[in-house]
């Protein structure tokens, strides 16, 4: 039995690696304090920017090869169908987690997704930020998006990481967590108004970017087989380990059984 303990526990450490993801953590407070830059160079804070409003926070960077721009795209394209109005009844906040990330990266992001919204939007209800020190990775931490720098043979920095919009209270309540980089303008809309009192919502397209993988090379998203395989097989050990356990304990009955008679 402590063999097939410890062989689950080698599958789940070979499948899922360092700590990588977003790990949620609804009803937790985010620290409003925390300073950032924004594309305009002025030094502000989370609270600053979210003025007493429900807030949707993304993590990315402005050079990002894989998901930033698709979800970030498909963020845009859902702010022009939201049905409330924007600086009155929500916020959005980007903030990079790229320690290179300049403010001219950060104003050109903006300007770039506000031009794309197809109505009249207000620009100031979107704020493209940057961190100073460890910013950034404190926001992250503290709203469970967990990410890896990696250096390129070129010594390009890049970083892996999830895709998700997290929402929070006025007071900075984290309400929810809408996974991936396609989302649905309702959800929004209703993960924003239960923000806006405070009530924690359940987790929407909780496992969407886990079969998925970008593949910057091609430009593409691919099945990512190798996560699928390991997944199964993490599966099958946790069935078989459950199947002896249980026949094990039978066995033991009827041995009982046998020696009472």
């Amino acid at each position: 039995m402590k063999h097939i303990v410890a062989l689950l526990l080698l599958f789940i450490n070979f499948s899922f690696g360092d700590k990588l993801g977003v790990y949620e953590k609804l009803g937790e407070t985010v620290s409003l304090d925390i300073p950032f830059i924004d594309e305009k160079g002025k030094r502000t804070t989370l609270g600053e920017i979210m003025d007493g409003k429900p807030t949707i926070v993304t993590l990315n960077y402005y050079e990002c090869p894989g998901i930033c721009s698709p979800q970030l795209n498909d963020l845009a394209l859902t702010l022009e169908r939201l049905q409330l109005k924007e600086n009155q009844d929500y916020k959005v906040v980007t903030v990079s987690i790229h320690d290179g990330d300049t403010i001219a990266l950060a104003k050109q992001k903006k300007k770039n997704h506000i031009v794309s919204i197809n109505r009249k939007f207000d620009a100031n209800a979107w704020h493209f930020l940057i961190g100073e020190g460890n910013n950034s990775k404190k926001l992250a931490d503290s709203i469970g998006f967990y990410y890896e720098k990696t250096v390129g043979p070129n010594g390009k920095v890049d970083y892996l990481h999830p895709a998700a919009l997290v929402i929070l209270s006025p007071e900075g309540k984290i309400t929810r967590y809408l996974n991936g980089v396609d989302q649905l303008p309702f959800d929004v809309k209703m993960a924003l108004i239960e923000a806006s009192s405070g009530t924690v919502g359940p987790t929407i397209a909780k496992t969407l970017l886990y079969c998925f993988a970008y593949d910057a090379k091609g430009k593409t998203y691919v099945f990512a087989w190798e996560k699928i395989i390991a997944t199964v097989m993490l599966l099958l050990v946790f069935g078989f380990f459950i199947y002896l356990a249980l026949t094990g304990r039978k066995k033991g009955q009827q041995n009982k059984g046998e020696i009472d008679e």
